[in-house]
C-alpha cells in the first residue's frame, strides 16, 4: 500500500501542475482575445499604429500561452486555446487584408492550420463591416477591392474538402463566408447603381437646368428603392 500511496501522490503533484497551467492558459487566452478585439477595432477606426501595437502584444501573449503548455497537448488543443489562436489569426489577417500589407503565414503567427483557416474565414465578416463603412463614405473603389478579396478567399476555402475533425469545423465557417460574400455583393451592387443614377441625374440636370438638387435626390432614392425591390 505504501507503493500505491506514492503513485497517487505523484499523480496528485502532476494534476496540481496541470490545473495551474490550465488556469494560467485560460487567463492568457482571455487576454489574447482582448488584444485581438481591440486591434480589429483600431483597424476599423483607421488607427494603424495602434492596431500594430496591439497585434504585437497579441503575438507575445500567444507565444507565452503556447510556450507554457507545449508539453501538454490536451491543454494546447483545448477549445479555449484554439479559439484564442483563431482570434489571433483573424486579427492579423483582417489588418493585412484591409491595409494591403503582406499576409502572415500560420508559421509566422505560431498557429496550426485549423485556427488559421477558421480565423481567415471569420476575417471576412470584418471585411464586410469595413466595406459597409466605406460605402457610407461613397468609397466604392475600396468596397470593390475588398469584395474581390472576399471572393478569392471563398474560392480557396471551398477547395479544402477535408473532414471537420481535421479542419476544426471549417466547412461551417466556409458556408458563413458564402452568405457574407453574397450579402456584401448585393450591398455593393446597390451602391454602384446608386452612384450611376446620381451621375446620370446630375448630367441631365446640368444639361436641362430643370431638376433641382432636392428633386434629384428624391428621384435617385425612389429609383434605387424600386430596383432593390
Amino acid at each position: 500500500m505504501n507503493h500505491l500511496h506514492s503513485i497517487v501522490e505523484a499523480i496528485r503533484n502532476e494534476l496540481e501542475i496541470k490545473e495551474r497551467l490550465r488556469d494560467e492558459t485560460l487567463h492568457r487566452a482571455r487576454q489574447l482575445t482582448r488584444y485581438c478585439a481591440h486591434a480589429i477595432r483600431a483597424v476599423h477606426r483607421g488607427e494603424k499604429a495602434e492596431a500594430e501595437q496591439l497585434l504585437q502584444a497579441a503575438r507575445i501573449a500567444a507565444q507565452e500561452m503556447t510556450g507554457e503548455i507545449a508539453a501538454h497537448p490536451d491543454l494546447y488543443y483545448a477549445g479555449y486555446t484554439q479559439d484564442a489562436l483563431k482570434e489571433l489569426s483573424e486579427a492579423h489577417l483582417t489588418y493585412a487584408l484591409i491595409t494591403g500589407q503582406s499576409i502572415p503565414t500560420p508559421q509566422a503567427l505560431g498557429v496550426g492550420a485549423p485556427a488559421y483557416l477558421n480565423g481567415l474565414a471569420e476575417a471576412m465578416g470584418e471585411l464586410r463591416r469595413y466595406v459597409l463603412d466605406r460605402l457610407r463614405q461613397d468609397d466604392i473603389a475600396t468596397g470593390e477591392r475588398l469584395l474581390e478579396i472576399m471572393d478569392e478567399v471563398y474560392t480557396l476555402l471551398i477547395t479544402l474538402d477535408f473532414s471537420e475533425a481535421v479542419t476544426g469545423g471549417l466547412r461551417r465557417s466556409t458556408d458563413t463566408v458564402r452568405a457574407v460574400l453574397e450579402r456584401t455583393r448585393g450591398d455593393l451592387t446597390v451602391a454602384v447603381r446608386q452612384e450611376e443614377l446620381k451621375a446620370a441625374l446630375r448630367e441631365f440636370s446640368t444639361r436641362s437646368g430643370l431638376a433641382s438638387s432636392t428633386e434629384m435626390a428624391h428621384s435617385v432614392s425612389e429609383t434605387v428603392e424600386a430596383e432593390t425591390l
